[in-house]
């Protein structure tokens, strides 16, 4: 990745410290590939970078200390960590999702006051949770299995999901964290728009920051030199596992009546057996699971499925498509946040029938295919240019960087959430551990 150069008047920055969720895995989620770019961006920098976590070292992580970078494994509810980072001193700390803030934030903010605090988002998960409570209630309202099977994507306005949002304890865990940090980076401008309008959240204590993508190498394989449908999708991620679901009960079956050789091959990580279960070779409907190598499986097949009903972000699977130029059948809930004002390359349909007959359709013309793979490289160049966004994003950070103090007295909500978060998470945090010595 190439160096983003800040301007020269910007104070130094020399060590970051990423506290994960989990250990990075690029080739199972989404998330696993957008903290990969950031860790690139950060390393273009040649900044020191630290990732942290106190999750178990997982099967498909990335060794990040091929990369230059230190790998920690810490504590939850443990002083260990003060006096890890007491001793460490980075110059930003950068909180992966917000649950990592609520456990460490007050830690980092108690012990390195003047370090600059980072929340990446990765996507507004309030906003998915909702989605799904929305979707799971049209399900009970549905007098059988084959009515629940037949139900589109949720597609609520923003006033909806709003005044959904208010009433749920992880919509004010999630913004309150936004406040408690000096920059929270935002995957979706849609997401951007519903905090600021909605929960009127000030635009300084945000930044958009989508998938930075360089220049894709061409050629990319015709139309001839591919065959079947595919999907794929990490299936501990509920919106995948409810598409995989969708696929199966409703849309598959009404693809194959009107292509009854096609095959549909259905990749992703941690495939519990409920999911390998659904395989059958009759049927055309391939449950592969783990695949080494993603956009290999992604730039042999002809159409890529993503029949989303709910979620939030940018969909991994279909920036994978787009990267691939493999054309692709979603939804609304699909393609939100991810094409702006350009055309999709491929189709959106949110309606079973409409569904089946688009897979068919863009399967079967090469005139409609071609037209839709061309599509995909306006949509990456205009809306994920990694030259853009990384320079916007250096920018940012090192902007704040020096003006922290005038940063935050701008910030009152974030600073009295601080001071209430150590009333509570902190005694809690302090109460757990204890109990862990007896």
């Amino acid at each position: 990745m190439p160096s983003f150069s800040a301007s020269p008047s910007a104070t130094s920055i020399n060590k970051i410290l990423i506290i994960g969720y989990v250990w990075p895995e690029p080739n199972s989620s989404a998330a696993g590939s957008r903290m990969l770019q950031l860790i690139h961006l950060c390393l273009s920098q040649n900044w020191q970078v630290i990732f942290a976590s106190p999750a178990r070292l997982s099967e498909h992580r990335i060794n990040l200390e091929e990369l230059g970078v230190e790998e920690k494994i810490i504590a939850l509810n443990c002083s260990s960590f003060d006096d890890y980072i007491a001793q460490l001193q980075p110059d930003v700390v950068i909180f992966d999702r917000f649950f990592t803030e609520e456990q460490f934030g007050w830690r980092v903010a108690q012990k390195l006051p003047k370090t600059l605090r980072i929340l990446n988002t990765e996507d507004l998960h309030s906003l998915r949770h909702v989605r799904q409570q929305l979707l799971k209630s049209q399900q009970k309202q549905c007098a059988t299995e084959t009515e629940k099977h037949q139900l589109g994507p949720v597609l609520s306005d923003s006033q909806t999901l709003f005044q959904l949002m208010t009433k749920e304890d992880m919509a004010q865990r999630e913004i309150a964290a936004i406040y408690r940090c000096d920059i929270s980076l935002m995957i979706s401008d849609v997401e951007m728009q519903l905090l600021q309008q909605q929960f009127s959240v000030p635009s300084a204590l945000l930044h958009y920051c989508p998938f930075l993508l360089g220049q894709q190498p061409l050629p990319l394989n015709d139309y001839e030199q591919r065959q079947d449908f595919m999907t794929i999708g990490n299936f501990r991620h509920e919106p995948n596992w409810d598409a995989v679901l969708w696929l199966k009960h409703a849309l598959w079956p009404l693809i194959r009546q009107q292509l009854p050789q096609a095959q549909l091959k259905i990749y992703g990580a941690y495939p519990p057996p409920k999911a390998t279960a659904l395989h059958n070779a009759k049927q055309g409907f391939q449950v592969l699971g783990w695949t080494d190598d993603a956009h290999q499986v992604m730039r042999e097949a002809r159409v890529c499925l993503a029949p989303l009903r709910f979620g939030a972000g940018i969909k991994g699977k279909l920036i994978d498509a787009m990267v691939c130029g493999t054309p692709s059948v979603t939804t609304r809930m699909g393609a939100e946040a991810m094409n702006g004002e350009f055309a999709w390359p491929g189709i959106i349909s949110d309606t079973t029938a409409d569904f089946s007959r688009a897979a068919v359709a863009l399967y079967t013309d090469q005139n409609a295919w071609r037209e839709a793979q061309n599509k995909s490289q306006v949509i990456l160049q205009k809306r994920f240019n990694r030259d853009t966004f990384s320079h916007a994003l250096i920018d940012r950070v090192q902007t704040v960087f020096a003006e922290l103090d005038q940063h935050r007295t701008h910030n009152f909500v974030g600073a009295m959430l601080q001071h209430h978060q150590h009333k509570s998470t902190q005694y809690m945090s302090q109460w757990i551990e204890a109990k862990n010595k007896r």
